[in-house]
């Protein structure tokens, strides 16, 4: 027999998926709670049991996906047979990535409110699992200095590919070539002999 808890969480989480292939299909805008509510087939009035507000939903979705992300980050860290360059290189792809797949999703990521404690949480452990893996190719010293040059740069090419102007035909590359040619140009930077394997 499903308990309250059970059912609660249950609804909750079908709100959160609707809502996310709502964010999907047509941005923060096609994100309704009443939309929400029918997309996921419950009462009416069951999404404002759980969120107070379409704010609230929202921030819910860029919560998860920073934590997703993060835990792809984590284990990328931990994969074996890896070079500290190719975890780096997967590292940076992967955030690129939420922008090729989701790009609704992406731009909430980074229009989430800062003032809500978990939302800052959820993308200061995403900052930090992938500082980390900055770490192990530049050395704690210079994590931050190039963790952030990494971290815009991913930004960037990601909102260029989004608005088109990262054409292969102009630029004689691609997003997934300038993260390479980033990352070399890094390793060749830095006197760590370990990072260049």
């Amino acid at each position: 027999m499903v308990t309250r808890t059970e059912a609660a969480a249950a609804t909750r989480s079908a709100l959160v998926r609707a809502a996310s292939e709502l964010l999907d299909e047509g941005g923060p805008d096609a994100v309704t709670l009443r939309g929400v509510g029918a997309r996921a087939g419950v009462s009416r009035g069951a999404p404002y049991g759980h969120f107070e507000n379409k704010e609230h939903l929202l921030t819910r979705l860029a919560i998860d996906a920073w934590n997703s992300l993060a835990d792809k980050v984590e284990q990328l860290r931990a994969a074996p047979d890896t070079t500290p360059g190719e975890r780096l290189e997967h590292a940076v792809l992967e955030l690129i990535g939420v922008g090729r797949r989701q790009p609704h999703l992406y731009a909430l990521m980074f229009s989430a409110p800062v003032d809500d404690p978990e939302a800052a949480g959820a993308a200061s452990r995403l900052e930090n699992a992938f500082l980390a893996i900055v770490a192990d190719v530049v050395g704690e010293a210079d994590a931050l200095r190039y963790g952030a040059l990494l971290m815009s740069s991913a930004h960037g090419i990601a909102g260029l590919e989004l608005s088109g102007h990262l054409a292969k035909e102009k630029w004689k590359t691609d997003g997934d070539q300038l993260v390479r040619m980033m990352i070399d140009s890094i390793r060749s930077g830095v006197g760590n002999t370990d990072a260049r394997a």
